[in-house]
């Protein structure tokens, strides 16, 4: 005699998967926890599928009494009536069914909670920086410090990635980047110079394989006052540089709290590098100073538009522009979703290639070493050719 009907099982089946539902919404973590979590439940479900004949048992035995038991072990005259089970059976009432998986849920969440933590102390017990250790658990956000906070802000899917493999990165005893394509370098060795590392030599750079150059042309200091410069060495560095070789591009470090003055810097670097070929693209150098910078204190609209205009009035002149910017600006400070169309470069001290968003430079040290130049100088690659 059958005890239920299709519908009954099938109403039953639901009933228990929207519990586990339920259970899987009140325990879901963040995305590597959920999964382990879900997996477990989606095994769960089918369990439940598999119980559901164990119970059936249950219910015969306590209805029929010992004939009913004895007459399992009999062939069936009427196949649907017939209840396989595989021997040896473990059998459960609801409830116990119930307490087994709120256990199997809750030791997942330990097991996963004790993964992540020892992975968390492992990292920091090896020296690695707490942002750099939290950073895999949030696949799905930029990790950042920044005023002395942790920030986790959503990545934007729908803007350019970052299609770079860290499995081909190579780096040198000497601490020089290289990005390989089927085991071939395909990344070129650059540099960014100011007035800072004074007089270069710029034979002696080109004999040590820089093959670009982004020279600083000129800067708003940080005061109230906001003087704009030209570089002191900006005449003799393009120069020198175009001289032995290196293709050449400009930056500007900005402090533009309006538009008037954007407009300044624009028309600046434009004038002085009116006389020269340029292979790289026109920089514009947004970033927070340590400082009491004057940009600092503007919002993030009117630092993205001030972007976004001076790549626009650099571009109606004819030169290709490009943003500099670290993961601090890119994910907090100006707008990236409005800027997509731009070509970034991007700075970052560290050998995870961690930021989402494309970028055809990156600088990844500012303690480099060059022959020709005294100083510690900035250190760059361009994933592809910045002169094409």
């Amino acid at each position: 005699m059958k005890t239920n009907t299709s519908k009954d099982k099938t109403n039953t089946n639901k009933d228990r998967e929207e519990k586990l539902r339920a259970a899987a919404r009140k325990s879901r973590r963040r995305s590597s926890t959920a999964m382990v979590i879900l997996a477990m439940l989606g095994c769960l479900v089918l369990l439940v599928g598999l119980m559901y004949g164990g119970l059936t048992l249950i219910d015969r035995a306590v209805h029929g009494g010992e004939e009913n038991q004895a007459a399992s072990d009999q062939p069936a005259d009427n196949p649907d009536d017939a209840v396989e089970v595989i021997s040896p059976a473990i059998v459960y009432s609801q409830e116990e069914l119930d307490a087994k998986i709120a256990e199997a849920v809750l030791a997942a969440q330990d097991e996963e909670a004790d993964r992540v933590l020892q992975g968390i102390k492992a990292a920091l017990s090896e020296g690695t920086t707490t942002v750099e250790t939290l950073r895999p658990y949030y696949p799905n956000e930029i990790v950042v410090v920044s005023g002395g906070r942790f920030h986790f802000v959503p990545i934007n899917r729908e803007l350019k990635q970052n299609q770079l493999d860290a499995a081909n990165l190579n780096i040198l005893e000497s601490g020089e980047y290289q990005y390989l394509t089927d085991g071939q370098v395909t990344s070129h060795k650059g540099i960014d110079v100011s007035s800072h590392q004074g007089k270069i030599d710029w034979n002696l750079v080109a004999q040590d394989g820089v093959e670009f150059a982004i020279i600083r042309v000129g800067f708003r200091g940080y005061g109230s006052e906001g003087t704009l410069k030209v570089d002191e060495q900006f005449e003799n560095n393009i120069k020198g540089a175009t001289a032995a070789g290196i293709k050449v591009g400009v930056y500007f470090f900005s402090q533009a709290i309006n538009e008037t003055e954007l407009l300044e810097e624009a028309n600046l670097v434009l004038e002085q590098i009116r006389p020269y070929k340029l292979d790289c693209p026109v920089v514009y150098d947004v970033e927070r100073t340590s400082s009491d910078g004057r940009m600092n204190k503007i919002s993030v609209e009117e630092r993205t538009n001030l972007t976004k205009l001076f790549c626009q009035t650099i571009e109606s002149a004819g030169y290709e522009p490009m943003i500099y910017h670290n993961t601090e600006m890119g994910a907090l400070m100006i707008d990236v979703a409005q800027l997509d169309d731009y070509d970034k470069w991007y700075a970052s001290y560290s050998d995870k290639m961690f930021y989402p968003y494309e970028y055809k430079i990156w600088q990844y040290s500012d303690k480099g070493k060059i022959q020709g130049i005294k100083t510690d100088v900035d250190l760059n690659i361009s994933f592809a050719p910045v002169w094409e």
